[in-house]
């Protein structure tokens, strides 16, 4: 029997109760052994204390029972915890709870350990990943109230799963696309839910949970950014004269890699690094997305 420290986990007097009737210990007993009353080992196993007893006596009771774990020491510790940090620990178990779960259906997607990537492409479209996320958020609403679920099942809102989701992966950052480093190019993100990709890449200290990686297409951002290079944006960060970001196009959607200027009042002015190439000078109201380029990998 252990203590696991969350609100449904098994409390203090429940766990000495259960302790001691193991040992075939009577209330009377077990007090006699530790120096305190009957009585007030009655109101411990019943939670009808005000609050938890002295160290000493959780110490007298671990002795008397044979204890070594230090588990009614943690659960009269967990008892006098802020519900605040009480509410953080729950999430963080039923993070890596939910981690767990996504890491056994993804391996048993792919089979034996060593039959390749897992194609998450196919598990998309068979409605697994929506599954699992809308499992994760089952326990998890906006106001973090305990056994709540998500509407629709796999069709339906799954945001908190998947920030679930992107937690459990830390540090890593979808592969979505390419992005053109010369003339705008049509982009897709190949159909996948936001924050989901077929391919991940390590991205140390990006924290933003929708940030994203893309491949360099052209030679527009030479010398600084070549052919191949893999660039990281953050859409959490700001966006100051003079950043290289992933522009987003009114009115088709189109997408670029450029620094990015703001030239007089509404203008954006998209500056390739490479001197080939000319500036290109649009309305605020042309720019459907700037994202700032954060981090970037390249082949050496």
């Amino acid at each position: 029997m252990a203590v696991g420290g969350s609100s449904s986990d098994v409390g203090l007097g429940e766990l000495l109760r259960g302790y001691r009737r193991a040992r075939g210990l009577s209330l009377s007993a077990l007090a006699g052994r530790c120096g305190v009353t009957k009585g007030y080992l009655s109101l411990i196993e019943n939670g009808r204390v005000g609050r938890p007893p002295s160290e000493r006596v959780v110490s007298s009771l671990e002795e008397a029972l044979g204890l070594t774990d230090g588990s009614l020491r943690r659960a009269a510790a967990w008892a006098t915890t802020p519900e605040a940090i009480r509410a953080e620990v729950d999430r963080l178990r039923a993070d890596a709870s939910f981690s767990h779960r996504l890491a056994r259906t993804l391996l048993a997607a792919g089979g034996k350990s060593g039959a390749g990537p897992v194609d998450l492409d196919a598990l998309y479209r068979a409605g697994v990943l929506g599954r699992v996320t809308s499992e994760g958020a089952a326990g998890e609403d906006a106001g973090g109230a305990a056994g709540g679920r998500a509407e629709g099942g796999a069709g339906g809102d799954s945001g908190g799963a998947m920030r679930l989701l992107t937690e459990a992966m830390a540090e890593r950052v979808p592969l979505i696309n390419r992005v053109p480093a010369g003339y705008p190019a049509g982009f897709t993100d190949l159909g996948f839910p936001a924050r989901v990709a077929d391919e991940y890449v390590p991205c140390p200290g990006v924290r933003d949970r929708d940030a994203f990686a893309a491949r360099v297409v052209g030679d527009s951002m030479e010398p600084e950014y070549r052919e191949g290079d893999v660039v990281v944006f953050s859409p959490e960060s700001d966006v100051v004269d003079g950043c290289d970001c992933f522009v987003r196009l009114e009115p088709d959607h189109e997408t670029t890699f450029k620094r990015v200027f703001f030239d007089g009042e509404g203008e954006v002015r998209l500056q390739p690094l490479n001197p080939r190439y000319p500036a290109r000078v649009l309305e605020r109201e042309q720019v459907a997305g700037l994202y700032r380029a954060v981090w970037r990998m390249s082949r050496l």
